[in-house]
């Protein structure tokens, strides 16, 4: 029976804080670390650990919930990262700064450090799976409490709507937020994201 996990996680089978789940996550971690997600199977993994096809299937049910797994503590990892960062800003300009600097150097750490591992990421990303919907909404909710902050304080203009506001920053953004950009966008000079962010914060003055 096929039970729907809350928040990010992927659909599950078998008991959702089963240890075993814990276990076939970090086999497969390793399997696409070393391999490639596209070149792992199911069958693969399950050498690797020494379970059945059928025992691991109990847990998840696709090779992609196992992904969406994995892909989703990465990407909790890197948001948590950029709202520490934004909470240690003083004012909503310093906080969109840090916000755009951390996403940055956690997307560039992730690719440089683990390939394998970005891939997933970036498959995650073109085929828009749950973990990256909920990541991409929860840095527009950031997105628009540091633009509220600017708005309350003077330091950003108030004509444009909030919501409209937020997306196109987000859009501004991609290049350094989403992996596929990001993959693409290797050429850009290191002081890419701060050049985009100071043409952002201009657009944003009142």
């Amino acid at each position: 029976m096929t039970t729907q996990a809350s928040g990010n996680a992927p659909p599950t089978r078998g008991p959702a804080e089963h240890a075993v789940r814990d276990q076939i996550t970090e086999a497969a971690r390793r399997c696409f670390s070393h391999y490639g997600y596209t070149k792992t199977t199911v069958a693969d993994l399950a050498r690797e650990i020494g379970f059945s096809k059928a025992y691991i299937y109990r847990f998840f049910e696709s090779k992609q919930a196992i992904g969406e797994a994995i892909c989703a503590g990465c990407i909790d990892k890197i948001y948590d990262q950029v709202r520490v960062a934004v909470e240690q800003g003083h004012g909503a300009t310093d906080k969109l700064r840090r916000f755009a600097k951390t996403v940055t150097a956690a997307e560039s750490e992730l690719f440089f450090d683990d390939r394998k591992l970005h891939e997933i990421a970036a498959q995650a990303s073109s085929e828009n799976w749950p973990p990256v919907q909920t990541f991409i909404e929860r840095l527009h909710r950031l997105l628009e409490a540091i633009l509220k902050e600017g708005r309350e304080s003077g330091e950003f203009e108030r004509k444009t709507a909030l919501d409209e506001t937020a997306r196109s920053i987000r859009y501004a953004f991609l290049p350094f937020i989403d992996p596929v950009f990001f993959e693409r966008s290797l050429d850009l000079p290191p002081e890419a994201h701060a050049e985009v962010t100071a043409l952002v914060l201009r657009s944003l003055a009142p």
